[in-house]
């Protein structure tokens, strides 16, 4: 006859979390111990170096800035009217590709600054970019298509 204990059985288990925590923990020192291991050790010493002469690279971008009155500035550098087309031949001859900017100020004149744009391409530069800035205080241009008019 089989009687059943009163007590229960309990089978063994093997608990899996506080083993994570200890693989952590472990892996963490292994760590930390390998790392404060790592010092290098060395001689200090005076390599040579090498003297390279700056490199005498042609400009490859100006700016022209023209003012009222007519006053020309290459890169911030005014230029007296008649030097215009001899610096202009002289930055062509050093760099065939050479890119020019021109931009000019509130009071300068349409007409100044098609001049010159008509030195820049009778110096033979080819690369011309325009410096342009919205007007303060002005009209903004046409509205975009579908947008709503402007208060009268």
């Amino acid at each position: 006859m089989r009687v059943a204990s009163p007590i229960p059985k309990k089978h063994a288990r093997i608990e899996i979390i506080p083993l994570i925590d200890i693989m952590f923990f472990l892996l963490a020192s292994f760590m930390m111990v390998s790392l404060s291991q790592t010092h290098m050790k060395g001689i200090p010493i005076q390599l040579p170096s090498a003297t390279v002469p700056p490199p005498n690279t042609p400009k490859d971008f100006v700016s022209i800035r023209v003012g009222a009155g007519n006053t020309v500035s290459f890169d911030g550098r005014l230029v007296a009217d008649d030097q215009v087309m001899p610096q202009l031949f002289q930055l062509h001859a050093a760099n065939p590709n050479i890119k020019v900017s021109i931009s000019a100020e509130g009071m300068a004149r349409h007409g100044d600054v098609i001049t010159v744009l008509d030195k820049v391409r009778r110096a033979q530069i080819q690369k011309v970019g325009y410096q342009i800035r919205a007007a303060s205080g002005g009209p903004a241009g046409p509205p975009a298509p579908g947008a709503a008019p402007p208060p009268h």
